[in-house]
């Protein structure tokens, strides 16, 4: 049986409760990602941050800030203001099937991966079920 270990993404960028949105907003555009697990410096799971949460941060375009300004805003606000504390999580041990109904029933994009009780190991997200969704396709049409 698979497992929640099989399939998420060890290899994490995470920010700290003080980092700033600016710093957010940069790792989410470089890295092309849509969660930022927050941890403390000894990789405790503190909470999340979505891009759905960046744009709730972002002051409107129709009040005419231009992007270097909203960068100067950005970087006054730290991450711990607009984290959500409140988040579902998974272990590593989790069934893969259990994973993905929590995922499609709770509409949640991700679900960070905890072992111990609150270290971070992993991550979990929509993606990584598509990528296992094309491969097993592909496999499929091989095997015609």
């Amino acid at each position: 049986m698979l497992k929640v270990s099989d399939l998420m993404t060890k290899e994490l960028f995470t920010l700290q409760r003080n980092d700033s949105l600016k710093a957010a907003r940069s790792i989410m555009d470089l890295k092309r990602i849509r969660h930022i697990p927050i941890v403390s410096g000894d990789e405790t799971f503190e909470g999340l941050l979505t891009h759905r949460d960046l744009l709730s941060a972002t002051i409107s375009k129709l009040a005419d800030i231009d992007s270097s300004t909203q960068g100067e805003i950005d970087a006054g606000i730290p991450v711990g203001e607009i984290m959500n504390s409140d988040v579902r999580t998974t272990t590593p041990s989790t069934p893969l099937k259990e994973c993905a109904y929590l995922l499609l029933n709770h509409k949640y994009g991700c679900l960070p991966v905890i072992e111990d009780g609150s270290k971070l190991v992993g991550i979990i997200t929509e993606a990584d079920f598509l990528k296992l969704t094309i491969s097993l396709m592909e496999a499929l049409e091989q095997s015609e």
